[in-house]
């Protein structure tokens, strides 16, 4: 948190992301199952138009649609013809350039008649044909799109921190069986990557903390002896909190390297207990600093580690204490299950803190307008802690300014 107050005129930080603009027509961008689909689909149907064409326009040829008949009647003394397709040439006795005129007239009819059945019949046979192969088409881009989706699969199992998964993906050595093995080879790399880390956070945590701890034993021997030189006793008192320091700094690093895992093994956590622990272990440094620490916790269980639970919450609240006014501050503790989220939310009065520099506050050793190192209000790694802890739980945590001062700090988790 803060730890000096802010020009009251400093300007919030824009919170606009041209990389987050959302589309104005989200239904205008289909998956690439859809897109394919439509792509093979349009193809058949542009096919399929195109043969229609050719097909009508060589048979509107071959039937040689025109004003001249087939035939002719030269010669005749009286012409008689009964056809019920051509009433024209059934009207009775006709001359002979009447009933030329007439056949010739029932013979284009006819064939009009012909292409036009031929046409309708190729468009229904067209469309038929259109919708098998739009459905083909989804169930052979779902095939083609089926290693894409192995491949997905597995790498949402490995963010869920398992990375003992391969796709092992069989076949042709085409682009996704290339795809496949290099995420085989990447997944291989990780796991030695995080398995190496693994091991240097067990042998840090162990060779870091030996030696402190001798160094704080022989420190406290020095300093229990009344004896001892009243500089001695100064000197020793630096020492001890020096070596204090490390020890938060080792604490705060190893803390911050296994939580930036998932947590497998989860049990059942209410955030009001946990509040209510971190609460009673920072009362009597609020006691010291005059701070009130008040506020309802409701129940919200959730399914995580208790410990690094309990670790958010006291760095919250700590850092509430310490970042605080020096006269009538107050922290408020607060849990609740509200929209399927355990919230806890911790508020406090203290310095005013810019909305830009809210971002800053949550890398490690950051401390607003203040060194990186010296500070006795702790090794600056607090809020890096619990924003680690949050995400391995698959949750957040958000600061915002408090008007007139402060922050307010939320946690949320799924339940």
């Amino acid at each position: 948190m803060a730890a000096t107050p802010a020009p009251p005129g400093a300007p919030p930080k824009p919170t606009w992301d041209p990389r987050k603009i959302d589309a104005p027509f989200p239904w205008l961008r289909p998956t690439i199952r859809i897109r394919l689909t439509l792509l093979y689909g349009g193809m058949f149907l542009i096919a399929g138009i195109l043969l229609l064409s050719i097909i009508y326009l060589l048979a509107a040829q071959a039937l040689n649609t025109g004003n001249e008949p087939l035939f002719k009647i030269v010669s005749a003394r009286e012409i008689r013809v009964t056809s019920d397709n051509c009433p024209q040439a059934s009207s009775g006795s006709m001359t002979i350039p009447e009933f030329n005129a007439a056949i010739s007239a029932c013979t284009d009819h006819q064939r009009q008649v012909a292409l036009d059945n031929l046409l309708s019949r190729s468009l229904l046979a067209l469309l038929g044909l259109a919708v098998i192969a739009f459905a083909f088409g989804y169930a052979m881009a779902g095939r083609v799109l089926s290693p894409l989706g192995r491949i997905t699969r597995t790498a949402r199992a490995v963010a869920g921190s398992d990375l003992s998964r391969r796709i092992e993906l069989d076949g042709p050595d085409d682009e996704l069986k290339e795809l496949s093995d290099t995420f085989d080879e990447m997944l291989e790399r990780l796991q030695r990557a995080f398995t190496a880390q693994q091991r240097f956070v067990g042998n840090a945590s162990h060779e870091l903390r030996t030696p402190l701890a001798i160094n704080r034993t022989l420190l406290e021997v020095h300093l229990s002896d009344p004896g001892a030189p009243v500089e001695l006793q100064q000197l020793g008192k630096t020492l001890l909190a020096t070596n204090e320091r490390s020890e938060q700094l080792v604490e705060g690093l190893l803390l911050l390297a296994r939580s930036d895992n998932q947590i497998v093994e989860r049990k059942p956590v209410d955030l009001a207990e946990v509040a209510d622990r971190a609460v009673d272990q920072a009362l009597s440094e609020a006691d010291d600093k005059g701070v009130q620490i008040r506020g309802e916790r409701g129940p919200a269980v959730v399914q995580g580690n208790g410990v690094l639970l309990e670790r958010i919450a006291l760095n919250l609240v700590q850092n509430a204490v310490r970042y605080n006014v020096k006269e009538e501050g107050w922290v408020e503790v607060t849990t609740e299950a509200q929209h399927g989220q355990a919230v806890l939310v911790v508020t406090n009065t203290g310095p005013v803190v810019p909305a830009y520099e809210i971002d800053s506050l949550f890398e490690p050793f950051r401390r607003l307008r203040t060194e990186r190192t010296g500070s006795d209000k702790g090794v600056g790694l607090g809020l890096s802690i619990a924003r680690s802890v949050a995400r391995a739980h698959g949750g957040r945590i958000i600061a915002e300014p408090r008007e007139g001062g402060g922050l307010v700090m939320r946690v949320t988790l799924p339940i």
